[in-house]
């Protein structure tokens, strides 16, 4: 007893520290951070939803083919890729912050292209910008608040990128449902065109928030991120344990102190391609195929199928007036963002793979019944309300199971895994990856759909959603609450991790000691060891 006192008497502040969830005053920072720079998927969600209906209107007034449509629909995936390569080297020249700030600028400029748009041509000049600023607004939103998190609810503000990708497919849907009723030549301009006030407000907004504690530690500006950390963070003692993993990655000797000091070369970025892809540690080899695995099944199971052509979906299915198919789209936008909020709140709690699991298994199920629905239709000479009923509740089931797990997880994940020094370029590869897939899906839906038929094609994605659900059963480690450099340790075994991660629960025990400080002791001698083994 007297040593209980003895050992309670003095971390009584790192125990109280430890047990509530949260200290508001800095969570609210961290969550006011993780917002502003979300936003910049508003640009990404906003475009996906209004070309949904756009390319209706656009169809009739241009007089283009179903293959230049779905080319116009799907270019701005392929062009973002020039973004995303971008933005890696970029963010780690200018830092995160200037880099949301030059993603809102491009797209400004790309939307307003877009609305004053006079044929195909000039259209596809305005994708082309505007899909630069998506490219560079994918790959930093995750990056910068997954660096500016605390490890107790990262995962929930590492999913706001996602949150805000369906907050702006919701926006898009309702401004085509507001300006439908406007002129052909008008409609889809104002469509188009209003997508640039966001971005306005969004690198305004940016300036009032702080630089990635991660990028100042690797400009060797200590002093810098000590501020940001303190604010960030749930403790001072998880401040400074995360300022010593930082550092660490880095290179920088625990013993340097000092507000400013010097980094070696290495650390801005030379040899990164290098250690990343052509001669990566099992470690890194792990994380990288786990990255970039994620992202391609996210897109290959079809969601920018859905999203983007859920109109011409729903007019397969029966539904005729253009209006009701608006209508139908919203909910479908309205579906998503539901349960992405639902999603976000879960992240923390139950941990990314069960979340992942369920949620891809739910997406197999609907995909399922909604081919089998539009198969019955499209063999049926009647109207079969039924056959249409369970069309439209399959694809809100799809969306609703895709955004519970599968989207924000996919975002959350690939952006946590990478070791530091590598972080900025293998989320870049993720993304670009990303952004192939959804290009390739949304460019050859309607040609794939005319070539297997409607019902067909969600067969295929299907099989895809069933591939994808045993690579993340099989490779996929669970990384919840687990510090950003921690995850190293877990990665590597490929498909023995599991063991390691045993090993992991079974130091924590042996580590008993150092529990009552929670974040602090345990986590750092099971990290450490490894990171500087390496």
């Amino acid at each position: 007893m007297a040593d209980r006192k003895g050992v309670s008497g003095q971390p009584d502040t790192a125990v109280s520290a430890f047990d509530p969830p949260q200290k508001p005053k800095r969570n609210k920072f961290a969550f006011a951070c993780a917002i502003l720079a979300s936003m910049t998927s508003i640009l990404l969600g906003y475009d996906i939803g209004v070309m949904s209906g756009a390319g209706l209107y656009i169809q009739k007034d241009l007089k283009i083919s179903d293959v230049k449509l779905e080319v116009l629909m799907g270019i701005l995936n392929v062009y973002s890729l020039i973004g995303s390569a971008a933005a890696g080297r970029t963010s780690d020249w200018i830092g995160r912050r200037y880099t949301i700030v030059l993603a809102a600028v491009i797209f400004f400029a790309g939307a307003l292209l877009m609305g004053f748009a006079t044929d195909y041509a000039f259209l596809m000049v305005g994708r082309f910008v505007a899909g630069i600023g998506v490219g560079y607004a994918l790959m930093i939103a995750p990056v910068y608040t997954a660096e500016l998190s605390p490890a107790s609810t990262r995962g929930f503000l590492t999913s706001f990128p996602e949150v805000f990708i369906n907050a702006g497919i919701l926006l898009g849907y309702v401004s085509n449902y507001a300006f439908s009723k406007l002129p052909l030549h008008l409609g889809w301009r104002v469509m188009l065109g209003i997508g640039a006030v966001p971005s306005v407000f969004l690198a305004v907004g940016v300036l009032a928030m702080p630089e990635s504690p991660r990028w100042l530690v690797l400009q060797g500006r200590l002093g810098d991120a000590k501020k940001v950390l303190d604010k960030t963070s749930d403790s001072k003692e998880e401040a400074l344990l995360r300022l010593a993993d930082i550092k660490e990655a880095a290179g920088i000797p625990p013993e340097c102190n000092d507000d400013v000091v010097a980094v070696s070369k290495r650390s801005h970025g030379e040899g990164v391609w290098r250690d990343l892809i052509l001669h990566p540690t099992p470690t890194v080899r792990h994380i990288l195929i786990a990255g970039v695995g994620i992202h391609f099944f996210q897109q290959t199971s079809g969601i920018d199928a859905v999203v983007l052509y859920s109109p011409k979906i729903f007019e397969k299915a029966g539904i005729t007036s253009e209006s009701h198919k608006l209508l139908a789209t919203v909910a479908v936008g309205f579906v998503k963002t539901m349960f992405i909020l639902v999603a976000t709140f879960l992240l923390d709690r139950i941990g990314r793979r069960p979340l992942l699991l369920t949620s891809v298994g739910g997406m197999i199920l609907s995909l399922a019944s909604l081919g089998m629905a539009l198969t019955i239709i499209d063999h049926s000479d009647t109207k079969l309300i039924w056959a249409i009923a369970l069309a439209i509740a399959s694809v809100l089931a799809y969306v609703a199971t895709f955004s519970i797990g599968m989207g924000p997880i996919t975002w959350v994940y690939s952006s946590e895994i990478f070791p530091l020094r590598l972080r900025a370029q293998g989320t870049s590869i993720g993304v670009a990856v990303n952004r192939v897939m959804s290009g390739t899906i949304s460019m050859t839906f309607l040609s794939f759909s005319k070539a297997i038929t409607i019902g067909g094609v969600f067969f295929f994605f299907m099989g895809v959603a069933i591939a994808g659900w045993v690579f993340f059963y099989t490779l996929l480690p669970e990384t919840q609450g687990k510090t950003l450099e921690e995850m190293q340790v877990l990665f590597g075994t490929f498909f023995k991790w599991r063991s390691t991660m045993r090993e992991l629960e079974k130091n924590k025990r042996v580590d008993g000691n150092g529990e009552s400080n929670g974040y602090t002791n345990s986590n750092s001698q099971i990290q450490l060891g490894p990171l500087t083994a390496k």
